[in-house]
């Protein structure tokens, strides 16, 4: 289980592993043009249930910190999805993996 860690002092997040791999490069394209978004994301019932909603932007400090050292091969169609999502009014926020090519 890895984290991404939002802001200063820095809101950790738990996230598997390969569903952060592929997080980060959706966040880091649009990060990259200088685009600001939203990133929303569910608690666990272990949280209480509920959701976040957080504004990302280049001035905010962003860390992906992995549980394994390994780099998944990443699924181009989910990294599209996450990019897509960005993109809209409701901001970027955590779905299932599609298969390869949906």
């Amino acid at each position: 289980m890895g984290k991404l860690i939002y802001g200063s002092p820095g809101t950790a997040i738990e996230i598997e592993d390969r569903a952060l791999a592929h997080l980060k490069v959706a966040m880091i394209a649009k990060l990259r043009r200088d685009e600001k978004f939203s990133l929303s994301w569910q608690h666990g019932a272990e949280g209480g249930g509920g959701r976040t909603t957080v504004w990302v932007h280049p001035a905010i400090p962003l860390q992906f910190v992995f549980n394994g050292s390994k780099q998944p091969t990443l699924n181009k169609a989910w990294v599209e999805l996450l990019v897509e999502t960005a993109n809209s009014g409701s901001g970027i926020y955590l779905m299932p993996e599609p298969l390869d090519g949906a």
